[in-house]
């Protein structure tokens, strides 16, 4: 069996003092011991940031927009500012370590660390991905659920954190236990003021003829790294892609819908709030094929 990696960073940010002075930038430990104190507000108040990155080939995909978004999500949340070179540094190591396997995973954490210490906590941990093939190739049942909030969410209330990657993931778990107990593999999250948003782990595209449409980064959603990289793929194939306020009956009327993330990839949406729509398997199985060989 595949052993996880865990590489716990000495000094995660460059603004902050390193935890073991003169040490190395970062080492490798037991995931299975104890390396993080009870007192860390990453632990007591999920306050801290992260990254998924999905390895295939040896390769972390979209390494840099990952790292990028990462530095975005710790400005917005006031964080010591990650040094991404040694970020960058221990997530290459940690896939020299791991074992090669078709997919696994990487996650970034860097957290504020103990309450008055003013050094962050920060780690890379690698390990085998799920098995998301059936997901893939047969499609997931969504539910839709108010959000609670507008698309001016982000403009007008900024101080909620809405875009940025952050370890406070309460909310969404809870919208994946809603959604098993109706019977639904995923969530889209709606806007009050009726607008799609977001998974609670991926954004949405929709396919209209040959143009790919997925909701601006600008209503409190997440910019997505996996999003973007099919946006390309789909402008090298010669079709539109847009940013653009799209509503449930446009989810409904669209034809195809997919739920994109990192790890998981194009997962088609085959059912909407119970009713059944079609999948279209051909560029879905084209979109994957390329996420898992891309070499960005």
């Amino acid at each position: 069996m595949t052993s996880p990696v865990l590489l716990m960073l000495n000094r995660p940010s460059r603004e902050a003092e390193p935890h073991e002075p003169g040490a190395a930038a970062f080492t490798s430990v037991a995931p299975s011991a104890a390396q993080v104190t009870v007192r860390d507000l990453g632990v007591t108040r999920g306050d801290g940031i992260f990254e998924s990155i999905s390895v295939a080939g040896g390769r972390a995909q979209a390494l840099e927009p990952h790292l990028a978004r990462f530095a975005v999500s710790a400005r917005m949340l006031q964080l010591p500012a990650p040094d991404l070179d040694a970020w960058r540094e221990a997530i290459l190591a940690a896939i020299d370590e791991h074992d090669d396997v078709p997919e696994s995973y990487i996650k970034t954490v860097l957290t504020r660390g103990v309450e008055g210490d003013g050094r962050p906590t920060g780690w890379v941990y690698m390990e085998p991905s799920a098995d998301f093939r059936r997901a893939r190739a047969e499609g997931i049942r969504v539910i839709t659920l108010n959000r609670g909030y507008a698309t001016t969410v982000e403009r007008e209330l900024p101080w909620l954190l809405q875009g940025a990657k952050t370890l406070s993931y309460a909310v969404n778990r809870s919208a994946g236990r809603e959604a098993a107990a109706r019977g639904a593999d995923d969530v889209i999250f709606v806007s009050t003021d009726g607008y799609l948003l977001e998974g609670p782990t991926a954004n949405v595209v929709l396919r209209f003829g040959d143009r790919l449409v997925t909701p601006p980064t600008d209503i409190g959603i997440l910019a997505g790294t996996t999003q973007a990289g099919i946006f390309a793929f789909a402008e090298g194939l010669g079709m539109d892609t847009a940013y653009e306020l799209v509503t449930p009956d446009d989810l409904r009327a669209a034809d195809a819908a997919w739920l994109v993330s990192s790890v998981r990839h194009a997962a088609p949406v085959r059912s909407v709030d119970g009713e059944d729509r079609a999948l279209d398997r051909e560029l879905t199985d084209a979109i994957n094929t390329f996420l898992l060989s891309r070499r960005d």
